[in-house]
């Protein structure tokens, strides 16, 4: 499979912008990246921090539930050769969903904190992020469409990772 330059980048979650302005610095001077936050005062706050980062010409920030978004996005038409989903751990396996449709054959979807320090193989957890990277970890294990992998990182706050997957198949 032959892969592309990354042109346009979908991020779910933007909190500061600290991720957003990463990623918008990896791509080329045509390129756009859509960021989702729900939180009226993160989108803000990020808003500066991109625009100091000189990155407002190619960062679009959409306020508003990203499950609410998404759809929005999709009846746009738009596919994304990135996906990042680092946004509200609960709903993990539905951005999973979205991040498949707005996808095409070489689009990398990356997530993040699918470790939560181990806590993913306590089948007794009931915590809510919990139960829901473990429902996206095993949507992600049985879709035959990518191939993907999760790393585990460990910092000064402990250990958790993220999962790497490429869009293999037709979407």
């Amino acid at each position: 499979m032959k892969y592309k330059k990354v042109h346009s980048i979908l991020e779910i979650g933007t909190l500061g912008g600290y991720s957003t302005i990463w990623l918008g610095r990896s791509l080329p001077a045509d390129g756009y990246l859509i960021s989702l936050e729900a939180n009226p005062t993160h989108a803000e706050v990020a808003r500066g921090n991109i625009a100091r980062a000189g990155l407002s010409d190619i960062v679009e920030i959409r306020l508003g539930r990203a499950l609410d978004t998404l759809p929005q996005i999709a009846a746009e038409g738009r596919k994304f050769d990135l996906i990042f989903i680092d946004a509200d751990k609960p709903s993990n396996p539905d951005y999973l969903a979205w991040a498949l449709k707005l996808s095409h054959r070489g689009t990398l979807i990356i997530a993040d904190n699918v470790v939560r320090n181990g806590a993913v193989i306590d089948a007794a957890s009931d915590d809510s992020n919990v139960q829901g990277i473990r429902r996206f970890n095993e949507l992600l294990a049985a879709e035959t469409r990518v191939s993907a992998t999760e790393i585990q990182t460990v910092g000064s706050k402990g250990y958790d990772g993220f999962a790497i997957a490429v869009v293999t198949g037709d979407i």
